[in-house]
């Protein structure tokens, strides 16, 4: 275990840490309080667990840990729909949203395979612009 200064701070709230409250990072290394005793104070500035896949602790101060519960933005496939997903997700036929995309009032592509592809946001805005079906 490293020394503890009396000027190594927490990463997290800035206070002071105490050898009993020493803990890194295993995402970003920073050092951070986490009170590994019970018969001592201190305060937890992370979390613990278990890896199943490692079979090993994992120590994560807040901040990362927060990161990584922050949810994400769609990845370019979840963003388009192909037009089954697309009409289920409206309520529209198949047959409905094809005659929206050819009068153009929906964004739309089409793959060389003849396939109709929309995205989500497009989707999402005509849902909008209906109303409860």
């Amino acid at each position: 275990m490293t020394e503890i200064l009396p000027t190594d701070l927490c990463t997290i709230c800035t206070e002071p840490i105490e050898q009993h409250t020493e803990s890194y990072c295993n995402a970003c290394g920073r050092v951070f309080h986490l009170n590994q005793r019970e018969d001592l104070p201190g305060r937890d500035c992370g979390t613990v667990s278990l890896s199943e896949t490692h079979l090993a602790l994992v120590f994560i101060c807040n901040s990362c840990g927060e990161e990584a519960s922050a949810p994400t933005a769609p990845t370019a496939l979840e963003a388009v729909l192909d037009l089954s997903e697309a009409a289920m997700a409206t309520g529209l036929s198949e047959n409905e949203l094809q005659e929206q995309a050819a009068a153009g009032t929906i964004s739309h592509r089409r793959t060389s395979g003849g396939a109709l592809l929309f995205e989500r946001e497009a989707i999402q805005a005509l849902l909008h612009e209906r109303g409860p079906a």
